[in-house]
């Protein structure tokens, strides 16, 4: 019996809407979040802001989805906790990273990782010219101070291998076709299983409520709607757009961390932002063929 419900009217407009608006919206959200987390470093430890961060997404998912406890296969919990535990990781690394450097050129230096992803799955010469053009404006935007930083970025490019990694597994969990089932239950998973790692730093988050909802808050932005509306996007393009679509990340936490964090950027900066968003306008629009119902896929 076949019990999954009608799409609602923001599940159709999520499988509609264009995959470049659709990245736009999803980086807002992630780094209005990211903005907000580091504010909160002055009084709660990075780790621990990221950990509440994956809690506060899990938790909100599995509230709006039902039947999220049924039906899921051995296989496929696997793969569900495969990509809980490297979000989990990455959301962490990340945190600890800029906290040491300023948000876009962290960003930036991360985005090696999806970027790595493409150049595996590029199978044409505009793609090739398109992940040219990003992966210039990556250098350019991303300029490593390694003597006077190199924690930052030893954690940054940990961060980097962890969000390609988050792309295959997402991949896999958006498949199935779920929801956001799979997404909330994975940072579910992710969240006990990195315990050890932001629980012990966290007795100021619950004895504050406004540090509480500030870090929830962190979650809700960056994690439910960012990363949720990633997997309706993970469902209609390829993992090759996806990776590609992801240089407007930087271009987006950039501006963000100039609005919200003062982190201006220099001229530099500006040429690399140009230049990856070229590479973004020059590749192909190959969209998958979509059908009424999509056959579920194993994502272990």
């Amino acid at each position: 019996m076949d019990e999954r419900q009608s799409p609602g009217p923001i599940s159709r407009w999520l499988s509609t809407a264009q995959p470049e608006a659709l990245f736009v919206l999803s980086a807002v959200a992630q780094y209005i979040g990211a903005a907000i987390a580091v504010l909160l470093f002055d009084s709660v430890e990075p780790q621990t802001v990221a950990w509440f961060r994956v809690m506060g997404a899990g938790s909100a998912l599995l509230v709006i989805s039902r039947g999220w406890w049924r039906g899921w296969t051995r296989q496929q919990l696997v793969g569900v906790a495969m990509f809980g535990i490297t979000t989990a990781l990455m959301n962490i690394f990340f945190y600890l990273a800029i906290d040491r450097i300023d948000l876009g050129k962290g960003v930036t230096i991360e985005f090696i990782g999806p970027i790595l992803v493409a150049a595996c799955t590029t199978r044409s010469v505009r793609n090739g010219v398109a992940l040219a053009f990003a992966i210039v404006g990556v250098v350019v935007l991303g300029g490593v101070e390694v003597d006077s930083n190199l924690a930052g970025l030893v954690f940054i490019l940990i961060a980097s291998a962890l969000w390609a990694l988050y792309i295959v597994f997402g991949a896999r969990v958006a498949h199935v076709d779920r929801g956001v089932a799979g997404l909330g239950l994975g940072l579910v998973i992710g969240t006990i299983a990195t315990a050890p790692v932001g629980a012990p730093w966290s007795g100021p988050v619950w004895v504050s409520p406004l540090l509480l909802g500030l870090c929830l808050l962190v979650g809700i932005f960056s994690n439910a709607v960012g990363y949720g509306i990633d997997q309706f996007t993970l469902r209609r393009i390829p993992i090759r757009r996806f990776s590609l679509l992801l240089a407007l990340l930087p271009v987006t936490a950039s501006l963000v961390g100039w609005i919200a964090l003062d982190q201006r950027p220099s001229m530099i900066d500006v040429i690399g932002i140009a230049l990856v968003l070229v590479g973004v306008a020059v590749q192909e629009r190959d969209e998958i063929e979509r059908v009424e119902r999509i056959v579920q896929a194993d994502p272990a």
